[in-house]
């Protein structure tokens, strides 16, 4: 995945993930919050939870981008659970993740062949919004999915994970990695990037349970998403705080360069690295043993349940409510606030299944 691209997809994440901080993951519980004029567009009629699930049904898969190797694991996810509940899956999209003229009119392809659902990952948060109210309008059920549109504009979004569940898990990485005791820094993006702040904040809130009272978090560095100013920055880290045990980096950009100058130091497999990455950026850091875990969402996962929340929705078992439920494979999972359904906790990354993925 080209950094331009993760850059995007973990915009989406920010723009996501501050919508879904009191959210639901599925078989979680929800927050009765209040809905405002831009809450999810509910279908026409009542949920009926115990509807038969609908076979035969026409899914169409539109990425921002076709042959991008984050969007081919995530729609083949949605393939795959599409072909186990017995409906027929389709892609189409454009081949630049920044042709939104081009989604357009895939969208409005996709109704003129009366397909029964749409699962879109939006290069835009308004411009897909008049094509997808119409293809709802002609009865076709609309979930989005990584990147979402304006909540009037789609029945469900699937989004990757909760921004509390992100920051804590990384802590509990680190943690265990480091035997829960030692310094430790941040290695951030942008000082002014609301989805890591959001992200460093449950950090801290982590770390102030007891059994992390020997963990001390020293210093919040920031690279800004570039590679160059991210390597200084960890080379800095290292030279003010000699002692450091572990560093987290939330962002992919991050990550990355900080394990490429730890693979070159002396630091190498004595100071700890983790936070969030793709498995091709990070795979030879893993085998080379500068890294031992980190994490992401599973995109495969993210389309899966994107195909299994379009199915449900066609089916009439939700219709994009607060607070409906429906069974997702082996899971049942929860719509919380303005249809926002959270995948749940990320997915480690380790030496024991790096080579199964490919994104």
């Amino acid at each position: 995945m080209h950094a331009s691209t993760l850059r995007r997809a973990c915009a989406a994440l920010a723009a996501a993930t501050s919508l879904a901080l009191a959210l639901t993951a599925c078989g979680g519980t929800t927050k009765n919050d209040v809905k405002d004029d831009s809450g999810a567009a509910s279908s026409a009629g009542k949920a009926d939870p115990d509807a038969a699930t609908k076979k035969g049904l026409t899914v169409g898969f539109l990425p921002k981008q076709v042959n991008n190797p984050y969007f081919t694991t995530s729609d083949k996810g949605g393939e795959k659970a599409l072909a186990e509940l017995g409906s027929t899956y389709k892609e189409v999209g454009p081949s630049s993740a920044t042709d939104t003229s081009g989604q357009v009119s895939y969208v409005n392809t996709l109704t003129q062949q009366q397909v029964d659902a749409i699962a879109v990952s939006a290069q835009d948060p308004g411009a897909l919004c008049t094509a997808l109210k119409q293809a709802m309008t002609n009865g076709i059920k609309v979930v989005t999915y990584d990147s979402d549109t304006n909540p009037g504009c789609r029945n469900a979004f699937i989004s990757q994970a909760s921004a509390e569940d992100l920051g804590r898990t990384e802590v509990q990485l680190l943690a265990e990695q480091i035997g829960y005791k030692g310094e430790i820094a941040v290695l951030s993006a942008a000082q002014t990037a609301t989805n890591q702040n959001t992200w460093i904040g449950y950090m801290k809130d982590e770390l102030k349970d007891p059994k992390y009272r020997n963990v001390k978090l020293v210093k919040v560095a920031y690279g800004n998403d570039d590679a160059q100013q991210s390597f200084q920055q960890t080379q800095g880290l290292l030279q003010e705080h000699p002692d450091l045990k572990g560093i987290i980096s939330p962002t992919t950009v991050g990550i990355k360069a900080a394990a490429q100058y730890l693979s070159g130091s002396k630091y190498k497999g004595r100071v700890k690295l983790t936070g969030l990455g793709t498995p091709n950026d990070m795979r030879k850091y893993v085998r080379n043993g500068t890294v031992d875990a980190f994490e992401l969402w599973d995109p495969a996962k993210l389309g899966d349940l994107a195909a299994r929340t379009a199915v449900a929705l066609a089916s009439g078992q939700i219709t994009g409510k607060e607070g409906e439920t429906f069974k997702a494979g082996s899971t049942t999972c929860t719509i919380g606030k303005d249809g926002v359904i959270n995948l749940g906790k990320p997915t480690v990354f380790d030496a024991k299944n790096i080579d199964r993925f490919d994104f």
